[in-house]
């Protein structure tokens, strides 16, 4: 049924509309333009041309339009700096009024309007920097030292206006303006050291508003643009003095400051956020800390006094202590692992790096196995897979630098070595006990194997290395060692371990046993190629594949003389 009061409204409406469309006919020029009906939400087209044209003529072309109003201001006085009809100073002095004024402008824009304050901020960035070049390369009045003071207020002001009203684009366009004027004048003045003391400050102001929560993404520009200038100034200054063309000298103390100081910003801003804030790290402050240490490694190694290396050692091993500390007792029980796991890697990176810098190298192969056995116990008894990797690091370097691969590889497969030193025979006593402490786990995948497998294959070598001198010692006690004969020797040792691994595996249910067991197999079937059949009389070619046909058959066997469960 029809509601009447609403189709007697509808039709009034409409006789209202029609009578105003009407009086506007009869009565063009003083009538009002009448507004039709609409549906919620719809825009005419007419309306919208005159939006569209009212945001370009009312919002884009007049910021532009003050915008070139203020370049021209910098041309004018540019003018007056070139005609030397005023004090260049005092030009010099009202140029950089003018652009800050320019800055204060762009922070002081309407919320949300980032057209007008972005345009102002990068008219105050071209109103400073081509007047500070000139001040500084052309006219002679600024020193380097003073320009780069200038660019500091130029971003510490900068910094203050965007953080007050969270403004990103000002801060932005004032380091950017910043970096460009600080690489800029560093290679054209070959005064380096005013314009990385810029770098650092605005390195320190951006790590300052990371603390605060008022990153802007900027500070990754600004610490690649720090980088950039301490390399480019290790480089300079530690090639020959014949190479450096105009370059000032430096002090000591001027070379080192940089470097040191870039890590010092940085470390002492990650250690805030990360240990007392809780705060994630990121990855661009891993990568970030990561350079920077290498950065204040090459410069106190480089331009540091003879005692540097060592010096640096026993930091980084005290480091090692600390973040090893911070990885144990503030991030251990954190539910976001990332920051467990840094500092814990870290720690291993500066920890090997120390014992290689300050340990003289007889000492370093014990130090480091020791070191193994510590991780080891500590990664088992906390149940934490990293510490166990860190052994298992900890003591290949210690084979590598106590001579253990070498007197493995030498004895099974190239030129026989000497006798082995006591370093050696601690190194291996080191990767039995690191063995020995962790748990057979016979359903483990092989991944979670890997690490027994690592500690296990190093001991075991070692051991056939062992037996392999031992038996060609006793061999030469009644004739002279030839090359057949040391064949055989390797081939009788490589199969009775074959077969002892393979048992031992079983009877244990040391899965990573056996695997390496079969392991030994393939390398006894490439040995036989390329040493017995080369270098074999046929009687030892005979034995020895006699000793490998047996050692296939009777391994299998053995591995399945026990049940694994």
């Amino acid at each position: 049924m029809v509601d009447l009061p609403d189709e007697i409204n509808r039709l009034v409406t409409r006789l209202e509309t029609l009578e105003r469309r009407v009086y506007v006919l009869e009565h063009p020029a003083g009538a009002p333009s009448p507004l039709p009906v609409q549906e919620p939400g719809s825009l005419p087209e007419a309306q919208a041309g005159e939006k569209l044209s009212g945001s370009l003529t009312g919002g884009v072309f007049p910021v532009l339009g003050k915008a070139m109003l203020g370049i021209a201001g910098a041309y004018l006085l540019r003018a007056l700096a070139e005609s030397s009809s005023l004090p260049r100073t005092a030009v010099a002095a009202v140029a950089i009024l003018y652009a800050l004024a320019w800055l204060v402008w762009a922070s002081r824009a309407k919320a949300g309007d980032w057209l007008a304050g972005t345009t102002y901020a990068c008219t105050s960035a071209l109103i400073l920097a081509p007047m500070l070049w000139e001040l500084t390369r052309r006219f002679s009045v600024l020193t380097a030292p003073l320009t780069a003071g200038v660019v500091c207020g130029f971003v510490i002001a900068a910094s203050a206006l965007a953080w007050k009203r969270d403004f990103a684009p000002v801060l932005w366009v004032a380091n950017v303006t910043g970096i460009a004027i600080a690489l800029s004048l560093s290679i054209a003045t070959h005064q380096m050291t005013p314009f990385i003391a810029l770098l650092l400050l605005m390195v320190l102001i951006c790590e300052y508003g990371a603390v605060r929560d008022r990153d802007a993404g900027v500070r990754v520009l600004v610490a690649l643009a720090a980088d950039v200038a301490i390399w480019a100034l290790i480089y300079i200054y530690s090639s020959p003095q014949s190479t450096r063309g105009n370059y000032p000298s430096l002090s000591t103390a001027t070379l080192l400051a940089p470097g040191l100081g870039l890590f010092l910003i940085l470390g002492v801003s990650l250690i805030y956020r990360t240990v007392l804030k809780r705060k994630t790290i990121t990855v661009f402050e891993t990568i970030q800390t990561m350079i920077a240490f290498l950065l204040a490694a090459c410069t106190l190694i480089y331009f540091g006094p003879p005692a540097s290396a060592t010096a640096l050692g026993i930091f980084c091993v005290a480091l090692s202590g600390a973040g090893y500390a911070a990885a144990l007792v503030h991030f251990d029980h954190a539910a976001e692992r990332r920051n467990y796991f840094v500092f814990a890697t870290w720690s291993a990176a500066l920890f090997l790096a120390g014992t290689l810098l300050c340990l003289p190298t007889f000492w370093q192969g014990p130090w480091l196995s020791v070191a193994a056995v510590v991780a080891t116990f500590a990664g088992i008894r906390l149940r934490r897979s990293a510490l166990e990797l860190h052994g298992v690091v900890f003591l290949l370097a210690a084979a590598t630098v106590s001579g253990l691969l070498d007197f493995i590889f030498s004895a099974l497969a190239g030129a026989l070595p000497g006798a082995p030193g006591w370093g050696i025979y601690l190194v291996l006593a080191c990767a039995v006990l690191c063995y020995a402490v962790m748990k057979p786990c016979p359903e483990e995948s092989w991944r979670q194997q890997i690490l027994p497998i690592v500690f296990a294959a190093l001991a075991i070598g070692a051991a056939a290395a062992l037996v392999v001198e031992g038996l060609l010692g006793l061999v030469a006690l009644g004739i002279i060692p030839a090359a057949h004969h040391l064949a055989f020797i390797r081939t009788f040792t490589l199969c009775a371990t074959a077969i002892a691994l393979a048992f031992s595996g079983s009877h244990w249910r040391r899965m990573e046993l056996t695997r390496i067991g079969y392991a030994t197999l393939a390398l006894l079937a490439v040995k036989l190629v390329l040493e017995d059949l080369r270098h074999g009389h046929l009687e030892f070619i005979a034995a020895s594949i006699f000793l490998f046909a047996i050692t296939l058959i009777v391994v299998p066997r053995v591995a399945r003389l026990l049940p694994k469960s």
